[in-house]
């Protein structure tokens, strides 16, 4: 059955005091969340997010990929709201949503935001989540080119995400994924700053580890000003393991979380 092979790092970077960037890698999910917003609570919407979904895909093994997804995206909607009643500072914050998950014969994306997720297939490097942003937008609607989006000030203009106001509409996308894939899933803080013609040379690093370590040095040399958060995963057929995996980030402390009880709790490695 289909599994992912993962090393994965998020880094606060070298200008900001706290990391809003939160995530999960396993073997069967992989999910990176890039919080923003409100009275130091950008890292309480990343955090919420990635642990509703994270603990509810441990919680369904086997289950439909894309419904467990869509689901679990608007379960976090709603744990944002009481995040919110519970502390009206925290209005405003918000949440990008990168997911992959596999029931290791069918796996699905879930994308909400402009963090990204890529596939690296037999020397071909391909975006697979597409940006909800004002410059993609523009870019989509012809008025700019990507080269201009690229360098615009409104680059990190987010047009949807998941958060306290309104119900999330997720891209939901089946994806035809074999063994021998590379996968890499990040928050813009690295993705903004480093080519993806650099990305896809320092994903060809045979150990999962380094390739990870790389693209963080990477996006930290090249002057990224926001936390840096990557999760590298190797697509494998193996025998089915236990749903474990690795916290990033925000979602480590406890604090962050509007409701540790709301789901059932994380298994960490």
């Amino acid at each position: 059955m289909l599994q992912f092979r993962f090393a994965a790092e998020s880094d606060t970077g070298r200008f900001r005091e706290n990391n809003e960037d939160a995530g999960f890698a396993g073997p069967y999910l992989l999910c990176v969340a890039d919080g923003a917003g409100g009275a130091a609570a950008g890292e309480v919407a990343s955090a919420t997010t990635s642990y509703v979904v994270s603990a509810r895909a441990l919680a369904a093994p086997g289950h439909d990929p894309l419904r467990l997804l869509a689901a679990a995206t608007g379960e976090a909607h709603d744990q944002l709201v009481r995040g919110v009643d519970a502390d009206p500072r925290r209005l405003g914050m918000a949440t990008t949503l990168t997911a992959v998950l596999t029931n290791g014969v069918q796996t699905a994306l879930a994308h909400v935001g402009d963090s990204r997720a890529y596939l690296l297939r037999d020397g071909g490097f391909t975006q697979l989540s597409h940006d909800h942003t004002m410059v993609q937008a523009m870019v989509d609607a012809g008025r700019i080119t990507p080269e201009e989006a690229a360098a615009s000030p409104l680059r990190n203009v987010v047009l949807h995400a998941v958060d306290a106001l309104s119900s999330p509409t997720p891209d939901l996308i089946w994806l035809d994924l074999r063994p021998g894939d590379r996968l890499l899933l990040c928050s813009d803080g690295l993705s903004d700053v480093v080519h993806e013609a650099a990305l896809a040379m320092i994903l060809t690093v045979p150990s999962l580890r380094l390739a990870a370590t790389h693209l963080v040095q990477a996006a930290l040399d090249a002057g990224s000003r926001d936390n840096v958060t990557v999760i590298v995963a190797d697509v494998v057929d193996a025998p089915a393991i236990a749903g474990n995996g690795l916290v990033l980030g925000a979602a480590l402390e406890p604090a962050h979380l509007v409701d540790p009880g709301a789901v059932r709790p994380l298994r960490s490695a």
